[in-house]
């Protein structure tokens, strides 16, 4: 899709909140963070490494995901898994994503009444 600056600026602040809860949601099940990104990637959720792994580090610093090391393999990764606090947010956020798309929606379709 070619798109103006304008229009890129508006789809990057959309984006911006559904990564955080496309992880919090992803991570119920614990994995690294490439495999992350290519999973999100892959669902048509488009995030970068750059933007992907300080939000890693911020949710985890929030309490929103849990992290440890595998050291069993010939390198190291660190694999993250939403935390209890990560579970309630992502239930919030996601009750009101979908309360959200559904107004949306009625919008859309001309049915706003």
């Amino acid at each position: 899709m070619n798109v103006d600056e304008t229009t890129a600026g508006h789809i990057q602040e959309l984006r911006r909140g559904t990564v955080v809860l496309a992880c919090l949601v992803r991570l119920r099940h614990p994995d690294y963070g490439y495999a992350l990104l290519e999973s999100l990637n892959g669902l048509g959720i488009l995030v970068d490494a750059n933007t992907l792994y300080p939000l890693l580090r911020r949710l985890e610093k929030q309490g929103l995901l849990s992290s440890e090391w595998n050291t069993e393999e010939a390198r190291p990764r660190k694999f993250y898994r939403t935390s209890p606090a990560g579970d309630r947010l992502a239930a919030a956020l996601m009750t009101d994503w979908r309360r959200i798309d559904a107004a949306l929606a009625r919008l859309d379709t001309g049915e706003e009444r």
